[in-house]
C-alpha cells in the first residue's frame, strides 16, 4: 500500500462533469490515488479527458478503461486496483469540499498513528439543483468525534439518518477481505457496498466536516423517481441481496445488528413505496412477496423489521388509505431531506 487513500471514480459518459469532480479530489495531493474507472464510454470524451488527467498527474492518477460492467463493476475494478490503505468512491457528478477533504485526509494519519481504522464516517449534503438551503447528513448525535471507538459506543441514529456511500471511508483490506463484489450491471448497489462489510467493522472514526457533495438535479439521474419506477427490477434485486446477505437475529452484536436492522428497514421501505407508487396489482403483489421473502430468509429477522420498527409498520398499512398515509409521509421526508 503506498497512498493513504484511494478514491475511485466511475465514469460512464461523464465528459460534462467529471473534470469538476477530479479537481476537488486533486486537494489530496501526494496522499491520493485517484482511478478514473471509464466504464465503457463510448458517446463523448471521457477515455480521453481520463488519460488527459493521467497524463498531467501521474503520480496521483490513473486511467483504467473496461468493458462497461455498470457502477457495481466500476466500483470493483477500483477495489481491485487500489493501491491506498482507505478506499472511498466518488461519483463522477459530485465533489468534496476541499477544507473538508484536508481534515479527512489529517484525520487518517493521525489513526493511522494509533493502529488504523476499519471505517471512518464523515457528513455528506444532498447538492439538490434549486435548492438554497441544502440539507446536510450528519451523524453528531450518535458518533463520538474525533476518536477511535466500537459499535457498543455509537448512539442509535434518527430515522432516514444511515449511512451512505457518500459518507464512508473503508480499510482497502477490509473489503477484499470481507468478500464484497457488487452485481454487475445494476443500479443502486451502492447500498450493498456499504451495508456488506459492516460486520467485519470493528473499528471506527467520525469526522464532523461536510466532506461528500452528493449532487441531485438531472433527470436521467438514477436517484430520479421515474428512473427508479422504470428499474424497479434493479432495485428489488439489491434489496433481496441484502436480504440474503446475513441473518441478522443471530448476530451477537446487538449494537451492530440493530443498525443493520435499520439499514436494511430503509431500503425495504424505499422498495416498498416505488412499488405503491407503481399502483398496479402486480406491484403491490411484489410488494407483498418481498416482505415474504425476507420471513423465509429469516423470521425473527422479519418480525422485528415488520411489527417492531415504525417503518416496518407503516410500509404495511392495509388498504388503499394506507398505501395514501404511505406515500404522504415519503414525500414529506423527500421535501425535507431532499433525496431525489
Amino acid at each position: 500500500m503506498s497512498k493513504l487513500i484511494t478514491i475511485a471514480v466511475p465514469c460512464y459518459n461523464s465528459a460534462a462533469y467529471m473534470e469538476k469532480c477530479i479537481q476537488s479530489l486533486l486537494v489530496g495531493g501526494e496522499d491520493v490515488e485517484i482511478l478514473i474507472v471509464d466504464d465503457g464510454s463510448q458517446k463523448d470524451d471521457t477515455p480521453a479527458i481520463a488519460d488527459r488527467l493521467a497524463k498531467e498527474h501521474p503520480t496521483i492518477i490513473r486511467a483504467i478503461h473496461q468493458e462497461n460492467k455498470g457502477h457495481g463493476g466500476a466500483v470493483n475494478t477500483g477495489i481491485a486496483n487500489a493501491t491506498g490503505k482507505y478506499f472511498k468512491v466518488c461519483d463522477s457528478d459530485d465533489w468534496f469540499d476541499a477544507l473538508a477533504f484536508t481534515k479527512i485526509i489529517k484525520e487518517l494519519k493521525a489513526v493511522e498513528k494509533k493502529g488504523g481504522v476499519d471505517m471512518l464516517v464523515a457528513n455528506y449534503i444532498y447538492d439538490k439543483v434549486g435548492v438554497k438551503n441544502k440539507a446536510v447528513m450528519k451523524y453528531d448525535n450518535a458518533l463520538p468525534q474525533h476518536k477511535i471507538f466500537t459499535w457498543k459506543d455509537a448512539k442509535r441514529l434518527k430515522v432516514g439518518q444511515y449511512i451512505l456511500m457518500h459518507s464512508v471511508v473503508y480499510r482497502t483490506g477490509l473489503l477484499r477481505e470481507s468478500g464484497l463484489h457488487l452485481p454487475e450491471h445494476t443500479f443502486y448497489v451502492d447500498n450493498i457496498f456499504v451495508y456488506y462489510p459492516l460486520p467485519y467493522v470493528k473499528k471506527i472514526c467520525y469526522v464532523n466536516v461536510d466532506l461528500y457533495h452528493y449532487f441531485i438535479g438531472r433527470e436521467d439521474q438514477s436517484v430520479n423517481e421515474t428512473v427508479m419506477i422504470s428499474r424497479i427490477d434493479q432495485q428489488l434485486r439489491v434489496n433481496r441481496i441484502m436480504i440474503d446477505s446475513y441473518e441478522l437475529s443471530k448476530f451477537k452484536d446487538k449494537k451492530l445488528a440493530n443498525y443493520m436492522y435499520q439499514y436494511l428497514g430503509i431500503i425495504m421501505t424505499v422498495s416498498s413505496i416505488l412499488l405503491v407508487r407503481m399502483g398496479t396489482k402486480e406491484s403491490l403483489a411484489e410488494k407483498k412477496k418481498l416482505w415474504e421473502d425476507l420471513k423465509k430468509h429469516d423470521k425473527k429477522m422479519y418480525n422485528k423489521l415488520r411489527y417492531r420498527t415504525f417503518l416496518g409498520i407503516g410500509m404495511n398499512l392495509p388498504g388503499s388509505v394506507g398505501r395514501k398515509i404511505m406515500l404522504w409521509g415519503y414525500d414529506f421526508a423527500q421535501k425535507h431531506f431532499g433525496f431525489n
